[in-house]
């Protein structure tokens, strides 16, 4: 079925925009040439041994499919090594080992990876090859706390954070200050071994230092900058988080330290490079493209409403001037925010993509020959089964029939059920990347 120029219609069209914005970032399309490049380089460090060993590490939701990649596209036949990914985000492989745990809350199984990695990282000899392996979900998995810190303190530190909306450099700057592994630590540690990362970006503005809490890169961040973090959401630590947020011995690796010296970083996938495929895949179905960035961050139903009153303006707009018949995306990524307000997380289920497209509805209030998809790249929505949701000119009409209260469903924060109950949910299953949120508006 052809609708005004699109295949399918709109719904399908968003959906094949999500699907396409994926899997330009999974490690079978992105990673070879990456590795090509590494593969050209010298063999070994400067005195080191030729024959040297490949030593694979890595963590995120990707780490499993970066593993694979790797073994089909490296030859050293020395290849070894461990990863570690989210619960259900695994892959087999032959060589290297896959490990999985808990992600956003970390749990002892990923204590347990982390501590594994850190350890085969300060066995890596000078002629060794340590290849590090990083994505979206890492700062959670490589959970290794500082000594004096228990993994419950970080539990309790991470949920707070969560729950009290901060951003993802706002729970770095603390996470990184209670690690022995994050801020540097796994670049010293594999020191004097040559060192190479290769990473895909969930973050906004691709800063190194954020991805995955900056295993292998220096911290500009301070203690002091994590003790702020805490103070302005108002959480109180444990005596134990607050001591260690006082020792010096906590500081992170920074930048000008040797060990750091000729450790190529890579970023093999970004967000706007998958806002870009997708923006070229509705440009070839004859529609008009604006992204309107690839770094929004903020609460998601602030964003949702705001794009709704953005939706309002481009339609007039388009209506005075544009070509008539002739439909215009809106594509967005970056990271947006729940502040938990209603029953609780233990009854909430869902996450941004949904809160943000139940705020976009509620806003738009039924407003004909609109389509929107929001959704997190790696497929899980927050705490939700899904990877998001979709929404049309019919959704509160629908809704009003079941009666369901869309406003009701924010105050809770349970986007998840809102969709559920209409069969609007997207799932998609763990995509095995992860650059953060894909959302897509259609103004027909």
């Amino acid at each position: 079925m052809i609708v005004g120029g699109m295949t399918g219609g709109p719904p399908a069209l968003l959906r094949r925009l999500l699907d396409e914005a994926v899997a330009v970032a999974r490690p079978e399309r992105c990673l070879p040439a990456a590795l090509a490049e590494l593969e050209a380089r010298p063999a070994a460090a400067p005195g080191g041994r030729p024959d040297g060993r490949t030593i694979v590490l890595g963590a995120g939701k990707a780490a499993a499919a970066m593993a694979r990649t790797v073994e089909e596209s490296w030859p050293d036949r020395k290849l070894e090594g461990l990863v570690v990914t989210r619960y259900g985000h695994a892959v087999p492989c032959r060589r290297i080992r896959v490990l999985e745990a808990a992600h956003p809350v970390p749990d002892r199984a990923g204590t347990a990876a982390a501590s594994e990695i850190l350890e085969t990282a300060h066995a890596a000899g000078p002629g060794d090859l340590v290849l590090f392996l990083l994505s979206g979900g890492a700062s959670a998995l490589l959970s290794l706390p500082a000594p004096g810190v228990s993994l419950a303190d970080k539990q309790a530190v991470t949920r707070a954070l969560l729950a009290a909306g901060a951003d993802i450099r706002e729970i770095n700057a603390v996470r990184k200050h209670l690690s022995a592994i994050k801020g540097g630590r796994l670049a010293a540690a594999a020191a004097p071994a040559r060192l190479a990362t290769l990473a895909i970006s969930d973050v906004t503005g691709d800063d190194p230092a954020t991805i995955g809490s900056g295993p292998t890169v220096a911290d500009p961040t301070v203690l002091a900058d994590a003790r702020r973090v805490l103070r302005r959401f108002g959480i109180a630590p444990s005596r134990a988080v607050a001591a260690a947020l006082e020792d010096p011995a906590n500081e992170t690796v920074k930048p000008g330290d040797p060990r750091l010296a000729g450790a190529p970083y890579r970023l093999i996938a970004t967000p706007a490079q998958s806002l870009s495929a997708a923006a070229r895949l509705a440009e070839a179905e004859g529609v008009d493209v604006d992204i309107l960035g690839d770094d929004l961050t903020g609460e998601a139903r602030d964003l949702g409403r705001a794009h709704a009153a953005l939706v309002r303006e481009r339609a007039a707009l388009r209506v005075k001037g544009r070509p008539a018949g002739r439909p215009l995306l809106l594509l967005s990524g970056g990271e947006t925010t729940v502040t938990l307000t209603g029953r609780g997380p233990e009854t909430r289920r869902g996450g941004p993509n949904g809160e943000y497209l139940l705020a976009l509805a509620a806003a738009l209030d039924g407003m004909p020959g609109v389509w929107a998809l929001a959704a997190d790249t790696d497929g899980a929505d927050g705490s939700g089964d899904n990877a998001g949701a979709r929404i049309g000119p019919d959704t509160l009409e629908r809704a009003r029939r079941r009666g369901l209260r869309p406003a009701a469903f924010l105050a809770d924060n349970d986007a998840w059920a809102f969709f559920d109950a209409l069969g609007d949910l997207v799932v998609t299953g763990p995509t095995q990347t992860n650059v953060n949120d894909f959302r897509a508006i259609l103004i027909a």
